[in-house]
């Protein structure tokens, strides 16, 4: 309890004393590593950054916006001032650290933040406490680094699911990662006692190369756990139901361990948030659609789909949590229910940005369209028209060949000249049976006319590093 008690002294200190009263959760458990110091924002309570607490002593660590990379072939890499050492799993590169600690959903007037801001304050309004203070509460300084447990284990991720693979993630090393999931601190959060919370932060996953597609993106996802009181409280006769029962089946309804009834209540609940949370973005008349999918980490699942200029897309994922990680968590006497969304893809949509690196621009052209006193009615106008320049590169591959090796080589060359990377040809050849890989690389810059001959130098620079970084032979 000396740790607990050291917490509560931090957060008097730093605000007022009225503060401490506004979020009975707000004190964590003695046992638990991570703590958090209240932020009160329009009169609400914001949980953010996070402490380490070891035995007396409270440890704050703070990323720097500006990362001083020491990478290339050293033996260790760091990343917000700490050392981490490379192995044969390494796959972060420079460009992809320098995007570490930037944290576009915390900057004010950023599209990001904003429509961070617009759903975290439907939560804040939507749900409240018996004394009516906001139910959530939010997460959106944690750190990317997470260990490899944390991102898959935790989150029940089999050993051998196609989403751990070293050519779709961005390892520190074998142990650490950049996170790919918001998700992977849902354990960690449950385990510290919190039963209704949101996380928003960037994730890292390596991929394709396109106008809306970047490898660095940001999430926001929900979690709310029940009691059987909680759950039922408002059911006719619900003394009687119950949130478990034995010697049960998994169907494609329910897990196992679950009660049809409390199964259908946290759908009920999980639905009608995310559809209510949904027209606070898109307005009463969107359309949407549920579409049953598979997730390691709920069931059964869903994604929404919202029906935007014609077409039915997906704008978030949610289930009802597997109970296994709630035992885990040593939250196994609840149910519950979790989501996720991209804020970058609702970005994109609410706010007609056609090319997702137009988030990571710095021209003021393009951050002045946000600050204004209503943001909610904003219309990207684009202010640039410059042309593309394209460039064709050919090469064999070796039998161990990854294509997300090669967009994250294009992205280190060239960075965010870069708009598109597009496969063009792909060739095995009938006597041999070696494959070549053409791909057309499309330049076009946010700010000025690329010449051909800056962007020759580039496209040499690749020519000449390819084969000696990844084992092609150019043709």
């Amino acid at each position: 309890m000396a740790a607990t008690r050291l917490v509560a002294e931090v957060l008097i200190n730093r605000v007022p004393s009225s503060a401490c009263t506004l979020f009975p959760k707000i004190v964590l458990p003695s046992s638990c590593s991570a703590y958090h110091h209240i932020h009160l924002k329009h009169n609400r309570c914001v949980l953010h950054q996070t402490y380490q607490v070891q035995s007396r002593s409270v440890h704050f660590s703070v990323p720097s916006l500006q990362n001083k990379l020491e990478t290339g072939h050293d033996a260790e890499i760091e990343i917000l001032g700490k050392q981490y050492p490379r192995d044969d799993f390494t796959t972060v590169t420079p460009k992809i650290l320098s995007r570490v600690g930037v944290s576009l959903q915390n900057q004010n007037h950023h599209p990001i933040c904003l429509i961070k801001e617009r759903i975290r304050d439907f939560f804040y309004t939507a749900f409240l406490n018996r004394r009516g203070n906001p139910l959530f509460s939010i997460y959106d300084h944690l750190s990317p680094i997470v260990t490899t447990a944390q991102n898959f284990d935790s989150v029940l991720v089999p050993q051998d699911h196609i989403t751990r693979k070293k050519g779709d993630n961005y390892y520190i090393n074998r142990d650490m990662m950049l996170r790919a999931h918001t998700s992977a601190h849902q354990h960690d959060l449950v385990q510290c006692g919190l039963d209704c919370f949101l996380v928003a932060g960037d994730v890292y996953r390596r991929d394709e190369i396109d106008s809306s597609h970047y490898p660095v993106f940001h999430q926001m996802e929900g979690v709310r756990l029940y009691t059987k009181h909680e759950l039922f409280e408002k059911c006719k006769g619900g003394s009687h139901l119950e949130l478990f029962e034995a010697n049960s089946a998994r169907t494609d309804l329910k897990q196992e361990t679950h009660t049809l009834e409390a199964v259908k209540l946290v759908e009920h609940d999980l639905k009608d948030t995310l559809i209510r949370c949904t027209q606070h973005l898109f307005g009463k008349d969107i359309e949407t659609q549920w579409v049953e999918t598979t997730f390691p980490f709920t069931h059964p699942s869903w994604e929404l789909e919202i029906k935007f200029h014609g077409e039915w897309l997906e704008t978030l994922g949610c289930g009802i949590m597997e109970q296994q990680l709630l035992q885990s968590a040593g939250a196994g006497d609840k149910i519950g229910y979790a989501f996720g969304l991209g804020l970058d893809r609702l970005a994109m949509l609410l706010f007609d940005i056609p090319d997702i690196r137009l988030f990571w621009s710095t021209d003021e052209r393009f951050i002045s369209q946000f600050q204004v006193e209503d943001p909610t009615s904003v219309k990207f106008k684009p202010f640039s028209s410059y042309p593309p320049v394209y460039q064709d590169i050919a090469f064999w591959l070796p039998t161990d060949y990854e294509s997300n090796n090669f967009y994250d080589f294009v992205r280190t060359m060239a960075g965010d000249l870069v708009e598109n990377v597009q496969l063009i040809d792909d060739f095995t050849h009938p006597k041999t049976n070696r494959k070549s890989h053409c791909y057309r690389i499309t330049y076009r810059s946010m700010d000025k006319v690329l010449t051909l001959e800056e962007i020759n130098q580039i496209q040499d620079r690749i020519r000449e590093q390819v084969e000696g970084e990844l084992s092609v032979q150019v043709r």
